[in-house]
């Protein structure tokens, strides 16, 4: 078994949610009801608070039907992916009018998100950064909003230390490859975030970089 992820639910509307997303996300998962034994290979359950108490494993997520499933299932993701110090962390970015973000460890997409402004991606990214340590840190922005992008890679050059490698990567066909499956405006920006991360860039020439995290 691949999956190291289970939803279990009988939840029609939970199911769905978490589902679109694991799949969007190209998260292997293995679907059971809350009565079934969790298999051993699987490292985290998502349920619903409804069901918790019929789930014995030591590392449950509980699913709100208010909540954004996105939120849950980054969760999933740093509980299988985070380790105290990864080899590499990449930030994606997809700047425009909502800026796509994506973090990436090891390969193993630990977070996608949205922002609405360059002061808040530039302020995750930072977070991010800060947070999650690593051998090498890599921040990618994709050209295909050129405002955005050189207002960003401007404050991101000004303030991230030299060490952290910054890189400008072609958007060509992450748009098209995204919008084929996905349709809300948010998630697309996220997901070609993960495209742009994915992608070898040109690398951006530090100028500054004289702060450090």
């Amino acid at each position: 078994m691949t999956a190291k992820i289970a939803v279990a639910t009988v939840s029609g509307k939970a199911y769905y949610l978490l589902v679109n997303e694991l799949k969007t996300r190209g998260l292997d998962f293995v679907s059971l009801t809350p009565h079934e034994s969790v298999p051993i290979d699987i490292k985290v359950v998502i349920t619903t608070a409804a069901e918790r108490h019929l789930i014995k494993h030591p590392k449950v997520l509980v699913y709100s039907n208010q909540a954004d499933p996105a939120e849950i299932v980054n969760e999933a993701a740093r509980m299988l992916y985070s380790k105290k110090t990864q080899e590499t962390i990449v930030v994606g970015v997809d700047p425009g009018k909502t800026f796509g973000l994506a973090v990436l460890s090891d390969g193993n997409v630990l977070e996608t998100l949205t922002c609405s402004s360059v002061e808040e991606t530039f302020n995750t990214i930072v977070d991010a950064l800060a947070r999650l340590q690593a051998s090498v840190h890599v921040v990618k922005v994709g050209n295909g909003a050129p405002a955005a992008a050189a207002e960003l890679l401007f404050k991101l050059d000004e303030t991230l230390p030299k060490s952290v490698v910054i890189e400008v990567v072609s958007e060509a066909g992450t748009s098209r490859l995204v919008g084929e499956t996905v349709h809300k405006r948010g998630l697309r920006d996220a997901l070609s975030a993960v495209k742009i991360a994915e992608r070898r860039g040109q690398p951006y020439l530090r100028e500054k970089g004289r702060k450090t995290l």
